[in-house]
């Protein structure tokens, strides 16, 4: 019964898992902030594109 106790203890007392939590949040908003800045560029290439197209024409 003392060694799950122990075990038990030294589970509580890890910090691993905060670590993992960290940086599966910084990784969440990378990746969050990938997206609005893709959508943003994808956005202004394709109003460039039209422009050109049109004055092409």
């Amino acid at each position: 019964m003392l060694k799950i106790k122990n075990l038990l203890k030294k589970f509580s007392l890890s910090e691993a898992g905060a670590v993992t939590v960290d940086w599966v949040v910084l990784t969440a908003a990378v990746v969050g902030l990938s997206a609005v800045v893709g959508t943003t560029v994808s956005s202004a290439i394709q109003t460039k594109a039209t422009a050109i197209q049109t004055s092409m024409q």
